[in-house]
């Protein structure tokens, strides 16, 4: 069987086998998201639905990704710079969410504590990555940007804005897992095209584990992915892009997730500034919500958006 289809099949199948138990355990020990409270009222029917998901989908990307270092030729810097991102930021979601959740704080993990996680290890997936033989550069305008400690500065603001990113995106049942698939999907069409078969293998395998964790995730969702899961899809991306060196392909091929972290940026900017809220209710995708869009109509609205902008950056980039 060719390797990609393996990869994929062996992710989507462990998410979809392990979730359902997952999901019973946190059923029977009452454990549960708890909704803002300054969020849309009809949110307050999704408190107590198990969140945390994003271990299971994490754990098979996780396990699917060892499988190959260990019995394919894919063992090589790009393949051990993805598994690292998904095991250091997936375990600052996780120690995020354990605190909230399982501590019954308000919030887990301190936004300095958060933060400086995410400096020290997207520096050090950068460092793994160019120890082990992956070629990271990029362009920006007539430069050529390969020293490692530029490459580091820029990770750093790269991989730690977009975990932010899908974690703000991460409102409504289906919406991140619906858009990472999306973006996931688009990059590994770019490893194909560059002959970055790790890459690939890696894309393939994340867009298997999310299709099966979609299954659950889908309006009215059974399960959360919590900061596990978006905070590790996120930091993937940023450093799938990077790997690929089009880290700029990010803002349009995650156009979605750009959009969400620009509206909560205005949204405190206009505030403090103005004393005004530009937005009903930000991320934007609540704005919406409050405006009297169903979440399924502003899921697929957005899904759609994510898409078109996927296809756009391919055209650009191929045609």
């Amino acid at each position: 069987m060719n390797l990609n289809i393996l990869s994929f099949i062996i992710a989507f199948a462990l998410t979809v086998i392990i979730m359902p138990f997952f999901i019973r355990v946190f059923i029977r020990k009452k454990i549960g998201q708890t909704t803002r409270e300054e969020g849309p009222l009809w949110h307050e029917v999704k408190t107590g639905t198990p969140t945390m998901g994003g271990t299971v989908f994490v754990a098979a990307i996780l396990i699917t990704m060892l499988a190959l270092a260990l019995f394919s030729q894919h063992s090589n810097g790009y393949l051990f710079m993805t598994l690292l991102t998904f095991l250091l930021f997936g375990g600052i979601g996780f120690v995020d969410d354990f605190i909230s959740i399982f501590k019954h704080q308000n919030e887990g993990l301190k936004a300095k504590q958060k933060f400086l996680l995410q400096i020290l290890f997207s520096i050090l997936v950068v460092f793994v990555g160019r120890h082990l033989g992956a070629n990271l550069s990029f362009s920006l305008f007539s430069w050529q940007i390969n020293v490692l400690s530029l490459l580091s500065l820029f990770a750093f603001f790269w991989i730690t804005g977009f975990s932010n990113a899908v974690n703000l995106t991460d409102g409504l049942d289906g919406l991140a897992t619906g858009l990472s698939i999306i973006a996931y999907s688009t990059y590994a069409y770019i490893a194909w095209s560059d002959k970055n078969e790790t890459i690939l293998l890696v894309c393939l395998t994340v867009v298997g584990a999310l299709l099966a964790f979609l299954i659950f995730n889908h309006k009215p969702a059974k399960i959360f992915m919590g900061d596990v899961g978006s905070l590790a899809l996120g930091a993937g991306l940023a450093v799938i892009s990077l790997a690929l060196n089009r880290p700029f392909s990010l803002l349009l091929i995650g156009l979605v997730f750009v959009l969400e972290t620009a509206s909560v940026i205005i949204q405190v900017a206009s505030f403090k500034l103005r004393g005004k809220r530009v937005f009903k209710l930000s991320p934007i995708h609540h704005h919406f919500e409050m405006s009297g869009w169903s979440e399924t109509k502003v899921v697929l609205v957005f899904w759609l958006c994510g898409l078109l902008a996927s296809l756009l950056y391919l055209i650009v980039l191929y045609l």
